[in-house]
Parts: C-alpha cells; sequence; structure tokens
C-alpha cells in the first residue's frame, strides 16, 4: 500500500474519531450537567423538607407556648375564684352572725322598751268625753261607733275602702271603721288612724308605722298593716320617749315626728 493510500485512510477515520470523541465529551459533560441538576433538585428539596421542619417546630413550640400561657391564665383565674368564692364565704358568715347578733340585741332592747313602757299604753276610747283642748287629738275624744248600713254609708262618704276585713271610711284626715257597713266586717283596731291624705289606705300607713318603728328598735313583729296590741305597744313606747301624749295609735303629732306626715 502506497503511502497516499495510507494519508488518505487516515484522513477519513480521524473526523469519525473526532466526533465520536468529542460526542463522547458532550455526554460526559451533559451527565456531569444533570447530576448536578439532579443534586440541585435533591439539595432544593432537602432544605425545603428542613425549612417546612423548622415551620411547623416553630409553630408548635408557639402552640405550646401559649397553650402553657393559657393553662397558666386558668390556673391563675381559677385560684383567685376560689379565693374570692372563700372571702365571699367568710363575708356572708361573718354577716349572717352580725345580723343574727343584731337581731338578738334589737330584741332585747324591743323587750325591754316594751317592758318598761308597758304601764303607758292606753285604749284609744279613754279619750271619749276628754277636755283636752289639742284640736290634734279631737279625732280621738270625739270618735264614737257608728252603726248604719251599706247605704247610709255610701250616701255620706265618697272614701270607703276595704281592709284587712273590715270597711274604713275617710273624712278630715282619718280613716275611721264604719260599723254596719258589712254585718260580717271585722275590724283588728277600733278607732281613728291619721293619713291626711285619702289615697293612703290604714293598712299602707300603718306598715310605714311599723317600718320606722322597727328600724327605730321600738318594734319587732310583723310588718303587716295590722295596729294590733304589739303595734299599738310600740307606738306607745315611742309617743313616750318623745314627749307626745301616749295615744297608742296612729295620730297627726305622732306621724309628724317619725316624718311620715
Amino acid at each position: 500500500m502506497s503511502m497516499a493510500h495510507v494519508r488518505r485512510g487516515v484522513a477519513r477515520t480521524t473526523p469519525s474519531h473526532a466526533r465520536a470523541a468529542a460526542n463522547h465529551g458532550r455526554g460526559l459533560a451533559g451527565a456531569r450537567n444533570l447530576g448536578t441538576r439532579h443534586a440541585a433538585a435533591a439539595a432544593r428539596t432537602r432544605n425545603e423538607q428542613i425549612a417546612r421542619a423548622n415551620t411547623k417546630a416553630a409553630a408548635n413550640r408557639e402552640k405550646n407556648l401559649a397553650q402553657g400561657r393559657n393553662a397558666a391564665r386558668i390556673n391563675r383565674e381559677a385560684a383567685a375564684r376560689a379565693r374570692n368564692e372563700q372571702i365571699a364565704g367568710a363575708t356572708r358568715a361573718a354577716a349572717q352572725k352580725n345580723l343574727t347578733a343584731n337581731h338578738q340585741r334589737n330584741l332585747t332592747f324591743a323587750h325591754n322598751v316594751l317592758e318598761k313602757r308597758a304601764g303607758n299604753v292606753r285604749v284609744t276610747n279613754v279619750w271619749v268625753g276628754s277636755t283636752d283642748p289639742n284640736t290634734r287629738y279631737s279625732a280621738f275624744y270625739n270618735y264614737n261607733q257608728q252603726w248604719h248600713d251599706r247605704t247610709w254609708w255610701r250616701n255620706h262618704y265618697s272614701n270607703i275602702v276595704f281592709v284587712l276585713g273590715g270597711w274604713w271610711y275617710w273624712g278630715a284626715g282619718y280613716w275611721f271603721p264604719a260599723w254596719g257597713y258589712d254585718p260580717y266586717a271585722w275590724y283588728w283596731y277600733d278607732g281613728p288612724i291619721y293619713t291626711g291624705y285619702a289615697n293612703l289606705t290604714p293598712d299602707r300607713v300603718v306598715v310605714e308605722v311599723q317600718q320606722d318603728l322597727a328600724a327605730d328598735g321600738y318594734y319587732d313583729g310583723p310588718i303587716d298593716g295590722k295596729l294590733g296590741p304589739q303595734t299599738r305597744a310600740a307606738l306607745a313606747a315611742f309617743q313616750s320617749d318623745n314627749g307626745l301624749a301616749v295615744t297608742s295609735a296612729i295620730d297627726q303629732p305622732t306621724l309628724q315626728t317619725l316624718g311620715l306626715a
């Protein structure tokens, strides 16, 4: 074979080898780039996973902290409520004890007052025929039971009320029993009751008097609107202590002294 043939052969094979080598180099470079991209993607995935894990961990820590703070607050509030309930219970117990003690003292005081004043209690009707010139008591010493039927009472008085079992008529500032208005009526007190105005019924003025006498320590009975023996005894004691005529009834001077007229 001649040299020319050899050179032509070399000339024909060299470019193929070169292309193959170039392709091989590109393949290696591509493989390296692909590996680099895969590594980068894997790194990003790991970083994202780590970031998510960190975020979740931070959220869990914050949640745990918040729960811990809430639990501590709830415990503090529960402890405060327990303390407040204990204090309130102790306060109620002390108040009840004081109330009981004060009630007993008031009972004793009222009993002593009434016992000392028992001799001063007088029935209203002893005023009949009195020559006392004080017109503020004229309703008492001029009082007499009047017996009339219902028609007579209605023809003579416009203000007639039914209170605690009996009928009462109003005139000149006083309520009086309307005897005979109802043959079955019952009166817990036979005499005048001063009100000043007809819009205050006899039982209501008695209630106000009972409340004031109880507040002043003279009365410890029921607030029932009845001018019974215990209320009248308290009135007598109050009137005696305040320099009033002892009527043992609700008269104008007594109401004025009590601040109710």
